[in-house]
């Protein structure tokens, strides 16, 4: 199973790619500090390192090119410095390739597994998991290991918008109208405290990890292979 190390300090995002990664079958590791980054590294080496730029106690570029000078795991830069004078030092570290922080996590997912591909590491994650199943005409979904949970109207509509995103993030706006019911007042508050309800449900009644995530400055996503059975 391919071995990944975040190492970013904004919280969010960095539960977002251990959490969305984890999902998808990678074994994954977070640190918020170049100090936790160098503990970690001392208990196994990763096959890729996502590194963040701004560490509050090192810097991301300093951080890559001791990284490359000692071994030959894959390293990804995230920032949010887009411009070509940032690439090139990001490039000139070591890096082996360069994202803008808030990427999409399939693109972020397509740039690891490209990676390993490269490096001749296991080209994909092992044993993903199966797919959650949403059944409209039942009011149920259903995990890989075959526990079903019975919704609500909200539950329902809310995972039927959010399970065929593909994994991409849905617009709390488009959410909070999708679950609004008629002739009643709808705001973010109730959006979520629907997630936070069914959050507890799903993990619950499946023993599972809920696989509904936050997505940091957007709304939410469904960080697991998904399908919706249609009626």
């Amino acid at each position: 199973m391919i071995q990944i190390l975040v190492v970013e300090d904004e919280p969010r995002l960095r539960a977002d790619l251990v959490d969305y990664l984890s999902m998808r079958g990678f074994a994954v590791r977070g640190a918020d500090s170049a100090a936790r980054f160098h503990a970690l590294l001392q208990d196994a080496l990763p096959d890729v390192v996502l590194m963040d730029v701004g560490l509050p106690d090192g810097d991301g570029f300093d951080l890559t090119a001791k990284l490359r000078a000692n071994h030959d795991c894959g390293i990804i830069m995230l920032t949010a410095h887009g411009g070509s004078d940032a690439r090139i030092r990001g490039f000139e570290s070591g890096a082996d390739i360069y994202l803008v922080k808030h990427s999409p996590l399939k693109e972020i997912e397509a740039a690891i597994v490209s990676l390993c591909r490269r490096l001749n590491r296991t080209a994909a994650p092992a044993a993903r998991p199966s797919a959650w199943s949403l059944d409209p005409r039942r009011w149920t979904i259903l995990s890989p290991e075959g526990h079903s949970v019975t919704l609500t109207a909200s539950e329902l509509a809310f995972l039927n918008m959010l399970m065929r995103q593909d994994g991409e993030p849905c617009g709390r706006a488009e959410l909070a109208t999708a679950v609004a019911r008629p002739q009643t007042s709808f705001d973010d508050r109730h959006l979520d405290a629907v997630v936070s309800r069914l959050r507890k449900k799903i993990e619950a009644e499946t023993g599972e990890k809920s696989p509904i995530r936050a997505a940091y400055g957007v709304g939410y996503a469904f960080s697991a292979p998904a399908q919706v059975l249609e009626i």
